[in-house]
């Protein structure tokens, strides 16, 4: 579908003028079509303008900037966050920041392309590995580790497109048999959602055990979040290398001002309506148990992205222009990192949408597919 939105990415959408319920895109929390999240915006663009239109350091060091990294740091409970000009630059700016000589890269195949040209970028040795497969990395490791070589895992943690969320405790278990292993993530489509309050990828997979090994993550303000940029968190002292060592960071604008004041308005109602939450999380369990009972070999997750691939029986494309007929706009996604040979819907669940939106789908998915 090549027409765009002409309304806010809610649950219920313009397209065209016509209205569809809306099972597509990122807003996971719903929050991109919240008032305070608007009136934080343009009452920073009244007061600031649009941009520093500076890097940081010196005059582009604006307080709003330094609000929304200590908001960050205080939802993590960790010393301090920085925040990054978008989500695709995070990747790098990790990676200029980690990467020693002595690092080899090992890189699940089906990795969103910011991993990948991070990864390139970095000038390190690099090697993939099959997909969300520990078995097929230990076999790469053994074969393409050199002697006093460190490895360096890369991997989304929930991947864009079938939602699958990396196995990062058997990548843990994996790495431990090297000295001075790491695991680098990247977790744009985890962050606001899994883990404990809604801390990410490797947050989900540390309240069932310790890791065996540290956990690196890079992760956006434009998808769950509500906002827009990228940010890492941590110690006082990664976070100030990562703002010494990387020249992605120190040469970038920073977000728009407007942006950075509709992020901070976001993350302050996610603190105080963990509620929100909640309910997307019981969309999801809706959604996933409605397909299974359709037929779908679905895993119990709280990934709130659901992917059905083409099959004989299946033809996304079909579907979807079918759903759009019906007044449902989904995914229909062919040239992505991570898509199935062939195409796949991709059903996007947020927060925002109702138990019957979601039953509707389903009739309609049941009729047509």
């Amino acid at each position: 579908m090549d027409d765009g939105l002409e309304s806010p990415p809610a649950a219920v959408v313009i397209i065209k003028g016509r209205r569809y319920d809306y099972f597509a895109g990122c807003s996971y929390l719903g929050l991109q079509e919240h008032p305070a999240l608007a009136e934080a915006a343009v009452a920073a663009i009244r007061r600031y303008g649009l941009t520093t239109a500076t890097a940081r350091g010196g005059f582009g060091e604006h307080p709003l900037l330094r609000t929304l990294e200590e908001t960050l740091a205080t939802w993590y409970a960790v010393e301090e966050a920085v925040v990054l000009a978008s989500g695709y630059l995070g990747n790098l700016v990790l990676l200029q920041a980690l990467v020693e000589k002595d690092h080899h890269l090992f890189v699940d195949e089906a990795a969103h392309y910011s991993i990948w040209d991070a990864a390139r970028s970095s000038g390190a040795p690099l090697t993939g590995f099959g997909h969300c497969d520990p078995a097929d990395l230990a076999r790469r490791m053994r074969r393409h580790l050199a002697p006093k070589q460190r490895p360096l895992l890369l991997s989304d943690g929930v991947f864009p497109i079938t939602g699958a969320l990396a196995p990062l405790a058997d990548y843990a278990t994996v790495l431990a048999a090297y000295e001075g292993a790491a695991l680098a993530i990247d977790d744009a489509h985890a962050v606001g959602v899994i883990g404990p309050h809604g801390h990410g990828t490797a947050a989900y997979w540390q309240e069932q055990g310790p890791l065996a090994v540290p956990v690196f993550t890079a992760a956006t303000l434009s998808k769950a979040l509500g906002g827009y940029g990228g940010f890492l968190v941590g110690s006082r002292d990664w976070i100030g290398r990562v703002r010494e060592r990387s020249a992605a960071y120190r040469g970038s604008s920073p977000p728009p001002l407007p942006a950075v004041a509709a992020t901070i308005a976001a993350l302050t109602l996610i603190r105080r309506e963990p509620e929100r939450r909640t309910r997307l999380l019981s969309n999801v369990a809706r959604m996933r148990a409605g397909l299974r009972h359709l037929g779908w070999e679905l895993p119990e997750s709280p990934v709130p992205i659901l992917c059905l691939p083409a099959r004989p029986d299946f033809d996304p494309a079909r579907v979807q222009t079918a759903l759009l007929a019906r007044g449902f706009a989904v995914g229909y996604i062919r040239q992505y990192s991570g898509a199935p040979p062939g195409g796949a819907l991709r059903i996007a669940v947020f927060a925002t949408h109702s138990p019957e939106q979601i039953d509707r789908l389903l009739a309609a998915l049941a009729a047509e597919g």
